[in-house]
């Protein structure tokens, strides 16, 4: 069995775009959502994913498309794992490139996630070549006409308009507690104090929040933790002082719910993260 392999940098030429490339076998990823979009590119063995509800797969030469804070895992769907390559450009990277091709100015949409097109995987796959050997007029270019691509072939134009919730799911209280969680990363409070400030009982609260977010709060938590952890290691913070600002017990507990969410440990990530900010940048 080969061994498990991971690298997650930035991309050189192009600010807000971060890249994966990976094999992975016995890695799971748990229950978490991007900020970003999340484009990625199977070329061998299978992926197994849950993702809005379903359970799917993505076998060699599928093409992944994620849209942003939707929640999904990730794991092997055989003995010999997966090796994939993944773009994740920021939403206002996709949405300037859909406002080039004059769709609206909203968030666009892919409503199929898992895709067999062979052009598209080939635009996803030179865009990515093109990053890792660090072409910068190549990759910037390519990404371009790679996210032009798929957005032209199995984007909405736009993200509809989100209507009123179901009964019971209580956005105001859920929207209170994610802002609170989010003020209180190194000391959350319990599912009680949370319950007691929105006005809601604990299960009612608790499911209410989990249907808006995909997650229970300490899930949820913890996921804001990581991508706090995220933001300061860019800003060069070692990996011990990052864990107790951003609320994890130590570096080990960072590392384990790090790489379940980003696919590699923090001191790799913040590695490379350094070392494509130290290369020099020029206009794209």
């Amino acid at each position: 069995m080969a061994a498990e392999s991971a690298r997650y940098w930035q991309h050189a030429a192009v600010p807000g775009v971060d890249l994966l490339r990976a094999r992975f076998v016995t890695h799971r990823y748990n229950r978490h959502a991007h900020e970003t979009f999340t484009l990625g590119l199977i070329e061998a063995g299978v992926e197994e994913f849950e993702y809005g509800g379903s359970l799917l797969r993505a076998g060699r030469g599928a093409v992944a498309l994620l849209n942003p804070d939707v929640v999904h895992t990730g794991q092997a769907a055989g003995p010999d794992g997966w090796v994939y390559r993944v773009l994740y450009p920021a939403v206002d990277v996709v949405t300037g490139v859909a406002a080039e091709i004059g769709w609206p100015c909203a968030i666009p949409s892919f409503p199929e996630t898992v895709v067999y097109a062979e052009r598209s995987a080939r635009l996803l796959l030179a865009a990515h070549v093109a990053a890792e050997r660090g072409d910068r007029l190549a990759s910037s270019s390519l990404l371009r006409a790679g996210l032009a691509g798929l957005l032209l072939a199995h984007a909405r134009p736009a993200r509809p308009a989100a209507g009123p919730g179901p009964a019971g799911r209580a956005p105001g209280a859920v929207r209170a507690t994610r802002d609170l969680l989010a003020e209180r990363l190194t000391d959350p409070p319990s599912l009680d104090d949370l319950a007691r400030i929105t006005a809601m009982s604990p299960f009612a609260l608790l499911r209410a929040f989990r249907a808006e977010t995909g997650l229970p709060p300490h899930a949820y938590l913890n996921q804001l933790r990581v991508r706090q952890a995220r933001r300061l290691l860019d800003d060069g913070l070692a990996p011990a002082v990052v864990a107790a600002e951003a609320g994890f017990a130590d570096q080990a507990h960072l590392t384990r719910h790090f790489k379940r969410v980003v696919g590699v440990p923090p001191g790799a990530y913040q590695r490379e993260r350094a070392r494509t900010a130290a290369s020099p940048r020029h206009p794209a």
